[in-house]
């Protein structure tokens, strides 16, 4: 799995001119999912996306969490992430999940963060044509990828 996140003042999704999920302060989570991501790798990015330490304390240092700012996340499935680009102008997605596997996973990481989080994760819909707006705070954007796991 990949996430690209984002810390945001603001942050929504709209499809076919319907917002489906809006946060104020907290993350923008890009996802994206391939066919080697198991539970394992589901559990341990949503561990660490729930933690992620990019907020603002009283010093102004990138300390807190988003627990202890009432963040909210808005949770988006994103194929592109895997994107190859080596060969042609063309990118391949030969990487990315197919649906019947990227879906129960994408379902499973709202539920965990929910979990993780005690707040509803808003989402966009999987595999519709998404409008995402943001106002980046920072701007910070982490990119976190399962297949760094054992080296950190």
């Amino acid at each position: 799995m990949r996430a690209v996140i984002q810390r945001v003042s603001e942050a929504s999704c709209t499809v076919e001119n319907k917002i489906t999920g809006a946060i104020a302060t907290g993350f923008l989570v890009l996802l994206g999912i391939e066919d080697a991501d198991t539970e394992e790798d589901l559990q341990w990015l949503a561990q660490k996306t729930s933690n992620l330490r990019v907020f603002g304390d009283e010093n102004g240092l990138m300390n807190k969490a988003l627990a202890d700012i009432d963040g909210g996340i808005l949770l988006i499935s994103q194929f592109t992430l895997f994107a190859q680009t080596k060969k042609g102008n063309r990118p391949s997605f030969i990487r990315a999940a197919r649906p019947d596997k990227a879906i129960p996973l994408y379902e499973k990481m709202i539920q965990v963060l929910e979990e993780l989080t005690g707040k509803k994760i808003a989402t966009g819909i999987f595999g519709a044509d998404m409008k995402i707006s943001l106002v980046n705070d920072g701007p910070v954007t982490i990119i976190m990828d399962t297949r760094d796991k054992d080296n950190h």
